[in-house]
């Protein structure tokens, strides 16, 4: 009896120990939080005097940064991984400001692992904060201005206000504020190619008329920046690219049709429009494909091909990789450069029995792919399951015709 009592009072006191350690980790991370945000300001606080700024970030694929089921899966496959031991890599992009906190990197881990974390990934004070960028280094890395209370942005007229004080950075008008994140790619770096994610933007045709990534991806608008001041021209913040319309205009398709008795070939020529490669090379799953359909008699698909514009890596073992980690080789390589045209012809037997048939071609961001194990990760981390719209292609152009068999 007394054995009895004696283990029930040590289970007990185990239990308390472990409530305990709980409740005190549970402290720590609050404190940790607490001085990252003293420093980096949520941007639940922003929203309070740029509410429009805010909803319009809100939507962005910058707010989910750290949210994402695709984030979380590859996040816990580089940790997991040999060459995880940098903790911090994924973040320097996804969340930033883990550069001034290094030395809480677990609690960076441990909010992208509950999947709605209250830690701000890509937000306000992420960019705002940015003095300089530093194009020495490879990536160009962010400079950031810490201990005091001044936001950088471009406007000369900026508001007094009790909340910080305001600085005008010309930084906040070039390409310079966005490499950081936007031309870093690990697999580029284990290749020895450490600007290879955009290609040679800068020699486009765009950037030598004078453009910026901020003129196609933060459009001016007529608007309020802060809540209850002066209309005036400002810059959007919903980030527009692969997602919203913007993708409309990052290529155009010329399709030509020639049936020669049996044979038919459909000639496209695919144009980039935009200044950087297409699909940017990371993550290494991304990809744009160009997808042809033949409908012949009651208008039935009698041919169908594709083509995918992509990267695809292989490992130290010499096998296929989705993860940039991973990757020391490309294996195949059919990204669109910056403002390249493509012409792609295809073959197939003239469809019978009918008069006319139609010719449907259309190129899309493809959807996520890589091994059925990551899918399905992705899929049970996803609140949407199988529904997640990063398993659905997001068009960008579409182009349909009717043409004549002959006679």
């Amino acid at each position: 009896m007394d054995v009895l009592r004696l283990c029930a009072c040590i289970t007990v006191g185990l239990l308390a120990c472990g409530s305990g350690g709980w409740a005190f980790a549970q402290a720590q991370n609050a404190g940790s939080q607490a001085t990252i945000e003293k420093t980096f300001p949520h941007s639940n606080k922003c929203k309070r005097c740029h509410e429009r700024v805010y909803e319009e970030w809100e939507t962005s694929p910058l707010a989910k940064s750290i949210h994402s089921p695709a984030f979380r899966v590859s996040l816990e496959a580089y940790i997991s991984s040999a060459g995880g031991k940098d903790k911090a890599l994924c973040f320097r992009c996804h969340a930033p400001h883990v550069r001034e906190f290094a030395d809480h990197v677990e609690l960076f881990v441990e909010q992208a692992k509950v999947g709605n974390p209250s830690l701000d990934g890509v937000a306000c004070s992420q960019c705002h904060l940015i003095k300089q960028v530093d194009r020495a280094k490879h990536p160009p890395e962010p400079k950031y201005e810490i201990g005091g209370k001044t936001l950088y942005g471009p406007y000369k007229d900026f508001v007094q206000n009790l909340a910080h004080q305001s600085m005008e950075s010309n930084l906040f008008q070039k390409s310079d504020l966005c490499l950081n994140c936007h031309q870093s790619v690990p697999s580029a770096m284990n290749l020895g190619k450490a600007n290879d994610l955009l290609g040679n933007w800068d020699q486009s045709r765009a950037v030598k008329s004078g453009k910026e990534c901020q003129t196609c991806h933060m459009p001016q608008q007529v608007g309020e920046s802060a809540n209850g001041e002066k209309k005036r021209t400002i810059a959007n913040h919903s980030f527009p690219g692969r997602i919203g319309k913007l993708r409309q205009e990052a290529a155009k398709l010329d399709v030509q049709t020639k049936v020669d008795g049996d044979k038919t070939t459909v000639v496209v020529k695919v144009q980039s429009l935009v200044p950087h490669n297409l699909p940017a090379t990371h993550p290494a799953w991304a990809s744009v494909v160009l997808d042809l359909e033949i409908k012949g008699k009651n208008l039935k698909t009698v041919f169908s091909d594709k083509r995918v514009y992509g990267r695809t890596y292989v490992d130290a073992k010499g096998q296929p990789t989705i993860f940039d980690f991973e990757a020391v080789k490309v294996a195949h390589d059919t990204v669109l450069k910056p403002e390249e045209t493509r012409e792609e012809t295809f073959t197939f037997p003239t469809p019978k029995d009918t008069k006319t048939f139609d010719v449907e071609v259309g190129l899309s961001y493809g959807p996520l792919n890589g091994p059925a194990t990551f899918l399905q990760r992705v899929e049970a981390e996803s609140s949407q399951g199988s529904q997640d719209p990063v398993f659905q292609p997001i068009e960008i152009v579409k182009r349909m015709e009717n043409v004549p068999v002959g006679k």
